[in-house]
């Protein structure tokens, strides 16, 4: 039987579909047009059927083509191209060309293609990236809410560190509901902040006007709903991803990281990282790892390569947060590094360093163990209450506990007992 490959150009409402024969390339391919609705896909799919085909090849253009994936998955074998390693020579594009030549680096594999995990883990995938981009939503928020209370004469956020924490809310609520005294505004802040009644009240001595109380209530209205909809999220990613637990708290014991960025890197790489035979290969797709600009027997330049954005986004915070833990193995390579690298490209060595940690804890199901400097007991206790704190709340049934390490070299282990 003739092995046939289908190859698509994807628009938004146009496809440019072709089949080819690849062990008879001289055949005369078959070319067919199809529009991108429901009704359309189905008869895409029907068609390819017929033909025989067993796989099928398109490009990543934009998010068009989610739904011919969806489609087509469970029928045939599908890749998925990035655009630019199908590129046409210039002044001679055209939709069906583009569609064969897809067929022809495909089977030659000059195609660069990308990673599409199974279902499960696309539904992880578009949960916590809808989380993070709340979470970015919030901190634009809260810049507009500064902009607006500098406007009101109000210097709120420089006599307390969380504007939009308990008191910080409690405050603005009772000045978008209309209270002008600044006593009775500062009566409102915690016991436990760091400035004085005084400084409160002069801080709270501003000029608002109606129009800007009215403004502030529709902010908060915004930050309630948004809160609102990250603690909905955090609930639904939690139950998603119950079954891999052992696997979030595994990761989330790792300095720099935390349950929130441990069940990111899950939807990210999935629960085992098994679509990645090696750490090389993950920090390769990463794009954590040294690059490569060879010629003439010389590299021009080691720049990493671009990757997954949103692992190196996490990567990069990750790390960040690893060199500040007083006494770890990160902060160490990370003073041994410095001098030599500069702070970007030690920060960036910490993150590769830990890209290749976490292959090993998801592929491998081992247990972090720090190796650093003597750390403070205190500390370490401390550490394990607010990580159990954190897991617990978003509904993962753990019970971490410190152990005394058999091994002399490793001040400190967190024993992870079985949750299956």
């Amino acid at each position: 039987m003739a092995y046939k490959v289908a190859g698509i150009d994807v628009h938004k409402e146009v496809l440019r579909v072709v089949v080819c024969e690849v062990e008879v390339p001289e055949t005369e391919p078959e070319r067919r047009r199809f529009g991108t609705t429901t009704s359309e896909l189905r008869r895409l799919s029907a068609w390819l059927r017929q033909q025989g085909v067993q796989q099928a090849v398109m490009e990543s253009t934009a998010q068009y083509w989610r739904p011919i994936w969806y489609e087509l998955e469970p029928y045939m074998h599908l890749s998925l191209a990035q655009a630019f390693s199908n590129r046409a020579p210039r002044g001679r594009k055209h939709d069906f060309r583009d569609a064969e030549r897809l067929i022809r680096r495909l089977v030659a594999g000059e195609l660069i293609l990308s990673f599409v995990p199974e279902a499960e883990q696309r539904a992880w995938r578009t949960m916590t990236r809808m989380k993070v981009q709340l979470t970015r939503d919030k901190s634009r928020l809260q810049s507009q809410l500064e902009c607006l209370l500098e406007e009101m004469r109000i210097k709120l956020s420089s006599v307390i560190s969380d504007l939009l924490g308990a008191s910080g809310c409690r405050i603005l609520r009772a000045l978008a509901q209309g209270e002008a005294d600044p006593k009775n505004l500062a009566a409102l802040g915690s016991d436990r902040l760091q400035c004085t009644e005084e400084q409160l009240m002069d801080a709270l001595s501003g000029n608002p006007q109606p129009f800007h109380r009215q403004l502030l209530a529709l902010y908060l209205e915004r930050q309630q709903i948004i809160v609102e909809q990250m603690e909905k999220l955090d609930r639904m990613i939690a139950e998603a991803m119950k079954r891999y637990q052992e696997a979030v708290v595994r990761l989330a014991a790792v300095p720099g990281f935390g349950a929130d960025s441990a069940q990111q890197v899950i939807a990210e790489v999935g629960p085992e990282a098994s679509m990645f035979p090696s750490a090389a290969n993950l920090t390769s797709w990463v794009g954590t790892c040294p690059g490569e600009e060879v010629s003439a027997e010389q590299n021009q330049s080691s720049r990493s390569a671009k990757g997954n954005k949103y692992m190196r986004r996490i990567l990069n915070q990750a790390a960040h947060a690893a060199v500040k833990k007083r006494g770890s193995h990160f902060q160490a390579v990370f003073r041994r590094l410095l001098p030599r690298l500069g702070y970007k490209g030690a920060i960036w060595a910490i993150a590769h360093r830990l890209c290749r940690l976490l292959w090993k804890i998801l592929h491998d199901g081992v247990v972090y163990i720090e190796r650093g400097t003597e750390p403070n007991p205190r500390a370490q206790r401390q550490r394990v209450r607010t990580l159990v704190r954190a897991l617990r709340k978003l509904g993962y049934e753990v019970d971490l506990k410190l152990i005394t390490p058999r091994i002399p070299a490793s001040p400190s282990l967190m024993e992870i007992p079985s949750t299956g």
